[in-house]
């Protein structure tokens, strides 16, 4: 960690104040889908299924690519400016990781239910077994913001240690 400049750490924790905020954000907006709008088109399926179709209902699908693809670049670019402060750097790693293999759950069980509820929103004689699946996918809902809220928690002493650098 030799021969940090001033500019080098603004600019790290800059990135990783950016990262941390737009994940506290998403996470707001996790939050408020998991308690608000996820127990309405669970709870009388599939009729609430239309809730989740684009154009007719309260489809999230942009919101959550553009929201995501922002914050995987700012933690990208947090990682990359934190390269030299060995410390943040691995547990940003660590983190980034962790977040990865949410997001890779997120792609491959959560997207392609939504896409499975979505087309039964349209031809309801598709619908089968849809309490214990909206029941899994609500449960394990659950358990993936919990994660995302523990891995950006984990930020903030990342973020305490940087600023403590200059000191």
């Amino acid at each position: 960690m030799e021969g940090l400049t001033a500019n080098y750490l603004t600019r790290a924790e800059i990135w990783l104040c950016i990262t941390t905020l737009i994940y506290f954000l998403m996470n707001g907006a996790q939050i408020f889908e998991t308690l608000v709008f996820v127990p309405k088109w669970t709870e009388s399926a599939p009729e609430n299924f239309k809730l989740l179709l684009d154009g007719k209902g309260s489809s999230l699908k942009v919101f959550w690519i553009i929201f995501h693809s922002l914050h995987e670049i700012a933690f990208i670019l947090a990682i990359i400016f934190c390269w030299k402060i060995d410390p943040v750097r691995n547990w940003l790693l660590v983190l980034f990781a962790a977040h990865f293999a949410v997001r890779a759950w997120t792609l491959s069980y959560f997207a392609p239910n939504i896409i499975d509820f979505q087309k039964i929103a349209e031809n309801p004689s598709l619908a089968k077994d849809l309490a214990e699946r909206t029941s899994l996918w609500q449960t394990l809902n659950y358990i993936r913001v919990i994660i995302f809220l523990v891995i950006s928690c984990a930020l903030i002493p990342l973020c305490i240690k940087l600023f403590s650098l200059r000191a």
